[in-house]
């Protein structure tokens, strides 16, 4: 079983690093967290490594402990969390490349089981809710700490239980955590409605940019790196933007473009319906979920425009 092949990778594993995707979110930083905490309670030493993640995620146990970069060039064991494919890791894939044994956990279907063990669940809403079902196969209690990361990968990913994954799973989940005094209406609160001053201005640019296309069927705005420049945007004040398209009523798809200096644009495709964005995504090298994807195109703001909407305009009804 692909479990018991992780723990005895976890097992032999003198140094062992965790990753996840660049610009993460609070289920990737959640699910990273859980994993790095419960690894520590375990015996391990882990590194987790993100170059860059939102200050919104700083309450996190364990967040003053994340590494920008890896303290070795080769580790025994890479675990790549809430990662379709090893291109999006946010360093690179070097760590994960050259490590002698490398584990995947995930829950994107488009994961294209790039690890020599891959957990990959679908089904589940959030990648951070698998974990309780590892860490309980592991034998390696779920403490308020380990909760708290978990939660908050589970309230950011469901939209705050909102979104069409969710089940009654989710909550028994969600129940077991609150018995362990996990806090839900502070990381609510934290994670979905508390925003920086840098978000609140450009959300009113996103929103001042707004396009309905395809009959209103279709919401696009986009923001550029001048406009966060401008505003003084820190990683992670762009989170949320392309929200604001797919909440208007007749809106299926909402496209969101943003600018970036090291990828080129940042596309944030979500739907609402019947569209699945990741086939979309997909086809210019990204992935994601039905309901929620992205991906990265070199090109002008316009011509990435027409390109996706091209796409989108095939799947409408």
């Amino acid at each position: 079983m692909t479990l018991d092949n992780i723990l005895e990778e976890i097992n032999k594993a003198q140094t062992i690093v965790i990753l996840t995707h660049e610009n993460p979110d609070g289920d990737a930083i959640g699910t990273g967290l859980a994993l790095y905490n419960a690894l520590k309670l375990y015996g391990k030493n882990p590194e987790f490594v993100v170059p860059e993640f939102s200050r919104v995620y700083n309450f996190l146990p364990g967040a003053d402990e994340i590494k920008k970069e890896g303290s070795l060039d080769k580790y025994d064991l890479a675990i790549s969390v809430d990662s379709a494919t090893s291109r999006i890791i946010a360093s690179g894939d070097k760590y994960f490349e050259t490590a002698k044994s490398k584990v995947v956990i995930d829950h994107h279907g488009s994961n294209t089981m790039y690890g020599d063990y891959n957990y990959v669940n679908p089904d589940a809403p959030a990648c951070s809710q698998l974990l309780i079902v590892i860490l309980d196969y592991f034998n390696i209690d779920i403490d308020k700490e380990i909760g708290t990361c978990i939660l908050t990968g589970i309230i950011t990913d469901t939209g705050g239980f909102k979104y069409p994954g969710v089940t009654a799973e989710t909550f028994e989940f969600v129940a077991g955590l609150l018995k362990k005094g996990v806090n839900v209406s502070s990381i609510y609160k934290k994670v979905l409605q508390i925003r920086t001053k840098a978000n609140f201005e450009l959300v009113k640019i996103a929103t001042d940019r707004l396009q309905f296309l395809e009959n209103g069927k279709v919401a696009f705005t986009y923001i550029t790196n001048q406009d966060e420049l401008n505003v003084n945007a820190e990683n992670g004040d762009h989170e949320g933007l392309v929200d604001i398209g797919r909440d208007i009523e007749g809106v299926e798809v909402s496209i969101f473009i943003r600018e970036t200096l090291e990828k080129g644009l940042k596309i944030s495709l979500r739907s609402n319906e019947y569209v699945n964005v990741s086939d979309i995504a997909l086809l210019f090298g990204g992935g994601g979920h039905p309901r929620a994807a992205g991906c990265n195109i070199k090109t002008s703001i316009e011509q990435c425009k027409e390109r996706i909407l091209a796409e989108v305009k095939k799947l409408l009804k």
